[in-house]
């Protein structure tokens, strides 16, 4: 009994028992392990001859099997060109798409947390309608895009204000929140075909803008859920006494708001950064090779003879290392930015 207490039972409120501590580092290494393993099994899938891959499970180099370059000099070398420009594109891609979606994010999840909207139903029904019907006038009646845009734009703000003056049943932020979110909630598959077209028509596919574009507008709902968060827990008081002395909203959001929750700001980038980096799906219908991504060049190393395994463990070990190398760097702000989300008022 005395054993179990010396073990089991803190000696005082604010100290773990010693057993406590030896089970919870006993699960954290099992879990350690867990999470790493995959890793270790790239790492040395990378170095391993195909003969070695197929032969059976070998894990420990210079042991069960002989370590080799033959992987990484076909991947570096005889590739070359193959894989540093896919490594450029999606370098360029995914940092330009997270800067905008966290810029164009941003604001509007600002201007949710501190303006109420009170859009009538019926403006957005009309909106609504005026988008399908220019849709169907370019598609069907080869109508030309910009005079159709013109003119679906002009009917919009004839028609608004008599819709404005009779209107009585108004959405709110909460439903424009909670649209913005879904629009993420929405399986990319299903938009994909329309956003092809889109592009084909104006002549950017296989280009660095149209997944800049697509990447940003897709990730866009998650930047504006998280970080209207986090601009919930700035007290208001603040940002009332900027405006007293003659702050205006722009200068109050960028001067003094996005300090405040810049370990959310970086912890939201940093995942918008990752879900572009591994985006596959849109760069499969709207590249061919000149924009071709990191992904893509991953999903070719399936070819006729099957899975390379030691090729494709070469590219995802350089392909996760700057996201990982982010990671630590930024370890800090991640926590202090969940923190702040999870802890608010």
């Amino acid at each position: 009994m005395n054993a179990f207490k010396r073990w089991f039972v803190p000696a005082r409120v604010d100290e773990m028992p010693a057993g406590g501590k030896a089970v919870a580092y006993l699960l954290l290494g099992f879990w350690s392990l867990v999470v790493l393993f995959p890793l270790y099994w790239m790492a040395i899938t990378s170095f391993k001859l195909p003969v070695d891959v197929s032969t059976g499970p070998l894990y420990i180099p210079f042991v069960d099997f002989t370590p080799h370059l033959d992987a990484w000099h076909y991947i570096f070398v005889d590739l070359g060109p193959d894989t540093y420009r896919p490594y450029m594109n999606s370098l360029i891609v995914a940092t330009c798409s997270t800067a905008a979606a966290i810029f164009l994010g941003s604001m509007a999840a600002y201007a949710l947390a501190r303006i109420q909207y009170r859009p009538p139903i019926a403006a957005v029904g009309l909106g609504i309608v005026l988008i399908a019907l220019l849709i169907a006038a370019v598609a069907w009646g080869h109508v030309d895009l910009r005079i159709a845009f013109v003119v679906a734009f002009a009917l919009f703000f004839l028609l608004l204000r008599p819709i404005m003056r009779r209107a009585h049943r108004r959405l709110n932020n909460d439903d424009i929140l909670f649209w913005v979110v879904s629009q993420r909630i929405l399986p990319p598959v299903v938009t994909v075909i329309p956003i092809y077209l889109i592009f084909r028509d104006a002549g950017l596919l296989d280009t660095h803008l149209a997944l800049i574009i697509t990447y940003a507008t897709a990730n866009l709902p998650i930047v504006v859920w998280l970080m209207f968060d986090f601009f919930e827990g700035v007290p208001r008081e603040i940002e009332e006494s900027a405006q007293i002395d003659g702050a205006t909203r722009f200068s109050i959001l960028f001067g003094i708001v996005l300090p405040l929750v810049s370990p959310g700001l970086v912890a939201t980038g940093l995942l918008v950064l990752i879900l572009s980096w591994n985006e596959y799906l849109f760069a499969l219908f709207l590249t061919t090779a000149n924009a071709q991504t990191m992904p893509l060049l991953v999903a070719a190393q399936n070819a006729t003879r099957g899975p390379q395994w030691w090729n494709m463990s070469v590219l995802i070990l350089i392909m996760i290392l700057p996201v990982m190398l982010l990671t630590l760097t930024l370890q800090r702000f991640i926590v202090r930015g969940i923190l702040v989300g999870a802890v608010k008022g």
